[in-house]
């Protein structure tokens, strides 16, 4: 059995999988302290523990100590030059974001076309991988939640608006709101048409992705979770599936 951590700025991520397929994927907030005992409660000790961890040391350390029995066993992943058949270009590898490297792990496991890797959580990454398994580069932005929340914070006027998409908004509360997604949507399909590939395809993935979906004028899918589906490749290269 392997089990996949992904701790990202908001939330910890996990799935278990036996192999052949994912058993469970669940996730909570990072300060309840209930979840990962409970699901080391749940299963039986894993062949394998693999985190990937962006939300700092500290985070890291109450993972561990909340695995109990199976803080021994776990391994938290860097970013590497090469892995599962992706080819990390960037000027230092190991500088890249684990979440985003195992998003492009898992990526390429689905397709080996083209394809845009996003993630649309607390910040949106926005990374394109070619049909060879090449990661071009990425662009990093702040998510929809950052982008509001920035505009309440740092004018003196603006709401932290709840408000809608238009085409024409005519309320300060839909002009933010349609605003930010449209500066969302705007970067992923810029970088899409960079990708010149007549057979490429975005895979959104990430909290907010259900929102930006239904906008995106470029062929799409919604794949939960990727950073554990490149997790999984991970363990995989290293033998650990039966």
């Amino acid at each position: 059995m392997i089990v996949c951590l992904d701790s990202g700025n908001s939330r910890l991520k996990w799935g278990v999988h036996d192999g052949h397929a994912w058993l469970e994927q669940g996730a909570a907030e990072h300060d309840d302290a209930t979840a990962l005992a409970a699901l080391v409660g749940r299963w039986p000790r894993p062949r394998h523990l693999l985190l990937a961890n962006v939300a700092g040391t500290a985070a890291a350390a109450r993972i561990r100590e909340r695995l109990g029995a199976w803080a021994p066993l776990l391994q938290e992943i860097r970013s590497g030059e090469c892995c599962a058949g992706v080819t990390n270009h960037y000027r230092q590898p190991e500088r890249l974001g684990v979440d985003r490297w195992c998003a492009l792990l898992g990526a390429r496991a689905r397709t080996k076309t083209p394809c845009l890797v996003v993630m649309a959580g607390t910040a949106t990454t926005i990374d394109s991988l070619d049909g060879d398994g090449n990661f071009l580069g990425g662009l990093i932005l702040p998510g929809s939640d950052l982008m509001r929340r920035a505009l309440a914070n740092d004018t003196a006027d603006l709401p932290l608006a709840c408000g809608d998409w238009s085409a024409t908004p005519r309320c300060t509360e839909d002009a933010i709101a349609s605003g930010v997604l449209e500066a969302q949507l705007g970067a992923i399909e810029r970088a899409f048409a960079r990708l010149a590939a007549s057979a490429a395809i975005c895979l959104l993935s990430g909290g907010n992705a259900g929102v930006l979906r239904p906008h995106l004028g470029i062929p799409c899918i919604e794949t939960p979770n990727l950073p554990l589906d490149g997790l999984l490749r991970i363990a995989q290269e290293r033998g650990s599936a039966p």
